[in-house]
């Protein structure tokens, strides 16, 4: 009887509660494919990826008719080009990105993660010559993805790099009308086993191939929590943990069947709250079902913690894999309940950051004024990396300026990315801080040896 009704609870949640796989993903390493000669080491690349991934898809689709389990995404992260494109005499890396997004129509995958610099202490020629690049790189791509990490607790924050990184989310605003900007995410504390989008590579301590899977089931959670409206915070922790207990299981069976099948090894599940625009599969209505009368206002971040603890503690119970971000992202532009919550003014960017220090990512999907000065885009990144730096977790930032856009409108990104408001910037001017460049040292707790 317990198998039974396992059985059809599972059911249920996949058909009323939007419980999905949101993505299985391959990372392949590429380090092997560095060569002097930027066409030949494209070459490569275009040959790794393809011969690695190209049963990716229909085994993914096989797994999902077998189980009916949806899988909505089916991803690749590769090894943080700056280090594979190092090797090569040429300053433009564009070149890279274009082989990337060849392979990754070849093998029909939804998006290829891994055009990253890892600049967290020091910037590399490489590192330059990548972020230099990514204007072009990603407005003559459609589904490479990137990232740049720029801060760590063991090592502060680059915060000349920082700065760079304002100017090119502003450059890429105005070269892709703010769209490709979702494309890019920059980190404090970037991990090299996460499968989610934008901020997915395949980390140099990963092996030659793996299978990671990011699940995802804030409907569940909710749909758990309205069964008792009554309960004590131990009983709403309770509960998220026997939701997020069910869902990890499934992740790893999902990974598990895809990893044999493609003759690769097992990485990882990645037990990530990732909400989407519809109605229903918003971790804001989680935090207002646990009792916040609305997300933003005075008690949102602590619920958001028993949350992210209870979801992690959850997961980690289920599978002894777990890892990439795992806990809750709070996108706006992708959870239905946070547009509305920006919209009706009970969110903003300060609420926002501070419930960053709590939750899995960052500031996340968020529109803002086209006019946004690139110093400002750098503080904000700054200001994120701190939040990481300091507490020893990841922390994001990915912001999308949209030319022409004014506080209020409605910016539509179409498909998983959902739309948002444009929301308020502080104008301070934080240039001269900005502009100081070197390196924001690293907290003392960071002294390990």
């Amino acid at each position: 009887m317990d198998t039974a009704h396992e059985i059809l609870e599972t059911i249920a949640m996949i058909e009323e509660y939007r419980l999905d796989i949101r993505t299985v993903t391959m990372g392949i390493g590429l380090l092997d494919c560095a060569d002097p000669d930027p066409d030949v080491a494209c070459a490569r690349i275009r040959e790794r990826i393809v011969s690695r991934a190209g049963r990716l898809v229909p085994v993914a689709e096989g797994i999902e008719a077998e189980l009916g389990i949806p899988i909505i995404n089916r991803r690749i992260s590769v090894t943080p080009i700056s280090l594979v494109a190092g090797a090569s005499r040429t300053e433009d890396y564009t070149c890279f990105a274009r082989a990337l997004d060849d392979a990754a129509h070849e093998v029909g995958v939804d998006f290829l993660g891994g055009f990253t610099a890892l600049a967290q202490k020091s910037r590399s020629t490489a590192d330059r010559r990548l972020m230099d690049s990514l204007p072009e790189a990603l407005a003559t791509t459609d589904v490479v993805c990137s990232s740049v990490n720029i801060g760590s607790s063991r090592a502060g924050i680059n915060m000349s790099a920082v700065a760079r990184m304002g100017e090119v989310v502003r450059e890429l605003a105005d070269r892709t009308a703010g769209r490709g900007c979702a494309k890019l995410v920059v980190f404090c504390n970037a991990v090299g086993d996460n499968p989610f989008m934008a901020g997915a590579f395949h980390g140099v301590e990963e092996g030659d191939a793996c299978i990671n899977v990011g699940v995802s089931g804030p409907g569940v959670v909710k749909r758990a929590l309205d069964k008792v409206p009554d309960a004590s915070f131990g009983g709403m922790a309770e509960t998220i943990k026997k939701a997020a207990f069910k869902i990890t299981r499934m992740g790893q069976l999902v990974g598990t069947m895809a990893a044999e099948r493609l003759g690769v090894p097992f990485g990882i599940v990645d037990l990530s709250l990732a909400p989407t625009a519809a109605v229903g599969d918003s971790v804001a209505e989680i935090l207002e079902t646990m009792g916040v009368g609305s997300v933003g206002g005075h008690g949102t971040t602590a619920a958001l913690a028993l949350l992210n603890d209870a979801v992690k503690k959850g997961g980690l119970m289920a599978c002894s894999h777990v890892g990439g971000l795992s806990g809750s992202f709070i996108p706006v532009s992708e959870d239905a309940g946070m547009i509305r919550a920006v919209t009706e003014g009970a969110l903003g960017l300060d609420k926002l950051e501070a419930m960053t220090s709590i939750c899995s990512v960052g500031l996340d999907m968020i529109a803002i004024p086209g006019d946004t000065p690139a110093t400002t885009i750098a503080a904000m990144i700054a200001d994120e990396a701190a939040i990481g730096m300091m507490n020893n977790k990841t922390t994001a930032v990915r912001v999308v300026p949209v030319p022409g856009a004014r506080v209020g409108d409605d910016i539509d990104f179409g498909g998983l990315l959902g739309h948002a408001p444009v929301m308020a910037v502080h104008r301070s001017d934080a240039g001269a801080l900005i502009n100081r460049g070197g390196r924001l040292p690293a907290p003392v707790h960071s002294f390990r040896s």
